[in-house]
This record gives C-alpha cells, sequence and structure tokens, in this order.
C-alpha cells in the first residue's frame, strides 16, 4: 500500500511525434508545451511529487527547466509509435518509487498535450476518486456526435448504418443517451489498480467531464493553432480583469 494520501503526478512525453513535429516543447505563447501541464501540477497543490518521463534529452532538459522532481529515462521499446501508454505510466511510477524510496496512493497523469485543462479539473478528478474509493477516473468532453443518432458505419457491402441503433427510433439528437469523448487530459489511479490489467475501463471507473473548451488534445497544426488561439483570449481576458 501507498503512503495514506501521498500522491504522484506524472506526465509523459515523447520525442518523436508525427502530427506536430517535435510539439511536446514547441513553443506556446512564449513557454514549452510540457511546462503548461508542469505548472498546472504544481499549481494544484496536490502533489508530493511531480516527475517527466520522456526517451528525448531535449524534453527532460525543458522539464527540468520548468521545475519538476523526477526526471525519467524512457526505455526504447516503451517509445515507439506502437507503444501502449499504460507500460509508459508504471514505468515512470516505478522508477520514481525506486528513486524515492516510497509508494504513492493516488496517481495522477497529465497529457502534455492537454494545455487547457484547469487546475480545478485535476483537483476535482482527484476528489471524485479519493471520496469515492473508486478504482479509477478518467476525463472526457460531450460528445459532438452521437453513436445513437448521427454516427454512422458502412458494412463490407458499403451499406451505412447508425451505430448503435435503438429499439425506438429518436429524430433529435438532444434526445439521445449522452455520450462523451475521451480527451485523454487526466487519468487518477489508486495504485493497486494502475498495476493490475492493461484497459483504462475497470469494474468502477468514473467519469470527470470537461468543456469543450478545456479538452482539446494537440494531435495536428490545426490543434495547435486552435489552443493558441484560445490561450490569447484567455491572457487577453485576463488582462482585462487586471485593469
Amino acid at each position: 500500500m501507498g503512503d495514506p494520501m501521498s500522491r504522484l503526478c506524472t506526465i509523459c512525453a515523447r520525442g518523436g511525434s508525427k502530427g506536430v513535429k517535435g510539439k511536446n516543447i514547441r513553443p506556446l505563447i512564449g513557454k514549452p508545451l510540457i511546462a503548461y501541464s508542469i505548472e498546472q501540477a504544481r499549481r494544484s497543490g496536490l502533489f508530493d511529487v511531480i516527475a517527466v518521463s520522456s526517451d528525448s534529452e531535449l524534453i527532460l532538459d525543458a522539464a527540468r527547466v520548468a521545475g519538476v522532481d523526477y526526471l525519467i529515462s524512457r526505455p526504447a521499446e516503451l517509445a515507439t509509435d506502437t507503444a501502449a501508454k499504460l507500460p509508459v505510466i508504471r514505468h515512470c511510477v516505478s522508477e520514481v518509487e525506486r528513486l524515492s524510496g516510497r509508494q504513492f496512493s493516488t496517481l495522477v497523469d497529465l497529457d502534455a498535450t492537454s494545455p487547457l485543462r484547469s487546475e480545478e479539473d485535476i483537483r476535482q478528478a482527484v476528489a471524485l476518486l479519493e471520496s469515492t474509493n473508486v478504482e479509477n477516473v478518467i476525463t472526457a468532453m460531450p460528445a459532438r456526435r452521437s453513436p445513437y443518432f448521427n454516427m454512422v458505419e458502412v458494412d463490407a457491402r458499403g451499406v451505412v448504418a447508425l451505430s448503435k441503433p435503438l429499439d425506438t427510433g429518436i429524430v433529435r439528437r438532444q434526445d439521445a443517451p449522452l455520450c462523451y469523448d475521451m480527451n485523454a487530459s487526466i487519468y487518477v489511479w489508486q495504485r493497486d489498480a494502475l498495476f493490475d490489467g492493461d484497459s483504462v475501463f475497470r469494474r468502477n471507473t468514473r467519469l470527470h467531464v470537461m468543456p469543450e473548451e478545456r479538452s482539446i488534445d494537440i494531435d495536428s497544426e490545426l490543434d495547435f493553432r486552435l489552443v493558441e488561439l484560445l490561450m490569447r483570449e484567455r491572457l487577453a481576458v485576463a488582462g482585462e480583469g487586471d485593469t
């Protein structure tokens, strides 16, 4: 068991990005992209330790400048295009626990490419886990498309049909069951749950819902431009509030 209410934040950032080259350290309004997640973790006031895992010395150098407790070098087999996320996080946690000589009860992973989240999103996701004693919490935003209404699939014959038809048809999206898009922004686990199984979906996984404007995950040049635009708008509003 980990120490009671001890929390570790991991931020895992691979060097080889194809959608946006070098995105994890690409400058975003004056600082590397990864710095935003590090600063959010620190400002949340939740964590005993913050660690960054990467196969890139450039990313680790940027994390060092931004201020983290541990820099974890990721092995090559966990830095490929096909490497799954869970083994990467487990490796980072295991290395931090080995180096620090302690175990952590709550483990939180922040995606380095989701800089629009708020510190309050992190606090609420962690509070949901710790107040309900569930195994893990994931984050998502309300889905734009519904498999019950306007999301379709094409079968081998080329025939189009709803992905998830209901017995009783619906004529308005608002009448469809609520669906969510995972935004990969925040993952929260109890320690035993992280090291057990290969899926983020557990027997009692819970959801923290975030609005779309805080859920953009940078995976393309368009995403990067949208995030930059939204951040500039935030700064402009904050500037107006200070006057």
